[in-house]
């Protein structure tokens, strides 16, 4: 028994079993806890921030091409979340946002990850990674105050308040991190090894935003379950539909993988924030059962690459 403790493989082995299980631990933490995390939700924009900065300090500005594929996945995104809106808001506005946010969230940090290991083009999807990011700081603003704006202000004012609140926490940690790439090569190459740092700060978020929905949902009077389940089995549907739609544009560029990623597989804890800050905060149930179902759906994925290698 001593020996296996000693073993140098123990450690290693130990904290890929603890990654595995990270994510769900982190959101039934948030789920039990709540009561004590709703009160550390100001700190969301930060973590998502400090996690941006030290993903795109992994990549660098050389190496970043952007395609027609590109351009297709994010018209798909954009036009994607307009469509979707306009046909569940005639239902319920509750469930057309979270809907909405599932359509419009970008592509998240670790899909470049997931990318590799299905044997896609890691370089494509790290360039769809920063173009959707600042597609969706630029059109969030205006989307976001269609859908209510602020009361008491004009529609550019509302607008501008969202853009100063949305804006840098997507497109600052880019700039920060590229300008330490030209200036501080030395620090931004040391940030670069720091990616199981962002995937804690990942799990540490992922616990504050279940816990805030949780908290929410658990003080909501008169809450319909029935309205709750029917938002869990629109984001299966919504997951499944983007994962198939970013697949078929890929595969027209030769880069199947690369597009289904980018476009099925979201930045869940940015989701949640928005739906949390600019829409009904009881729309942020989808973004968070959309955790769920891109999970299992890359966790298959995954399987079914692995049996194929098996089997040849």
């Amino acid at each position: 028994m001593n020996g296996c403790l000693l073993h140098p493989s123990f450690p290693k082995a130990m904290l890929q079993r603890l990654k595995t299980w990270m994510l769900p631990i982190a959101m039934l933490t948030g789920a039990f806890f709540n009561e004590v995390v709703y009160h550390w939700a100001f700190l969301t924009p930060y973590l998502i921030f400090a996690m941006l900065f030290i993903t795109y300090c992994r990549l660098s500005l050389h190496d970043l091409h952007f395609s027609r594929m590109h351009g297709w996945l994010l018209l798909a995104q954009v036009v994607g979340c307009i469509l979707v809106y306009g046909v569940l808001v005639w239902f319920d506005p509750v469930v057309a946002q979270g809907c909405l946010i599932c359509v419009l969230a970008p592509t998240a940090t670790a899909a470049a990850v997931v990318t590799g290991m299905l044997g896609g083009n890691v370089a494509c999807l790290a360039a769809y990674t920063l173009i959707g990011s600042f597609g969706v700081a630029l059109v969030s603003p205006l989307i976001f105050t269609l859908l209510g704006g602020n009361a008491g202000l004009t529609f550019w004012e509302s607008v501008w308040l969202i853009c100063r609140q949305v804006v840098p926490v997507l497109v600052l940690p880019c700039l920060l991190a590229f300008g330490l790439e030209r200036w501080v090569p030395v620090l931004y190459r040391r940030l670069g090894r720091l990616q199981m740092v962002s995937f804690y700060l990942w799990s540490f978020s992922l616990m504050i935003v279940t816990g805030k929905t949780v908290y929410f949902i658990a003080r909501q009077e008169g809450a319909d379950r029935a309205e709750e389940w029917w938002m869990a089995s629109l984001a299966l549907v919504i997951c499944i539909a983007q994962f198939a739609l970013g697949n078929r544009i890929g595969r027209h560029y030769g880069d199947a993988v690369s597009g289904g990623q980018g476009l099925g597989q979201k930045n869940t804890i940015l989701a949640i924030w928005m739906a949390q800050t600019y829409l009904n905060p009881l729309s942020s149930i989808v973004p968070a059962a959309y955790v769920l179902w891109q999970n299992l759906i890359n966790s298959y994925q995954l399987w079914r690459k692995q049996r194929r290698q098996v089997i040849s």
